[in-house]
């Protein structure tokens, strides 16, 4: 049976550190998503899940992932929700936690908001 997604479909991620949500659509990867709502410093290499600057935890939700680089996600890692934010897709909405080198800038202090609420 052939699955048909809706292109235009979004979810809301939400960021557990910070409390903060934005929208991310179904064929957009979360750290798209998160580069896209004018954050300043998002840790973005390679968007191919080969550098590993991108970490995050999945606590709640679906997605689908495309293929990351075992030195960076171990397998059992992947399983727990361990994942790299470029190889991401929602197929509902998210709930998270940064870790690793993107935490640093995700949880900088700032006085504006880092995202407007979705």
């Amino acid at each position: 049976m052939t699955v048909v997604r809706d292109e235009k479909q979004s979810f809301v991620v939400t960021i557990e550190n910070t409390g903060e949500s934005f929208k991310c659509q179904s064929h957009q990867h979360v750290l798209s998503a998160m580069s896209r709502m004018g954050k300043k410093g998002i840790p973005s290499g390679c968007h191919g899940g080969g550098c590993g600057v991108c970490k995050i935890q999945i606590n709640a939700g679906t997605y689908e992932t495309k293929k990351m680089s075992r030195a960076h996600i171990s397998a059992d890692e992947e399983a727990s929700g361990c994942v790299l934010a470029c190889r991401v897709f929602p197929r509902s909405d998210l709930s998270l936690s940064v870790i690793g080198k993107l935490q640093k800038n995700i949880l900088k202090k700032t006085d504006k908001p880092l995202w407007p609420s979705a």
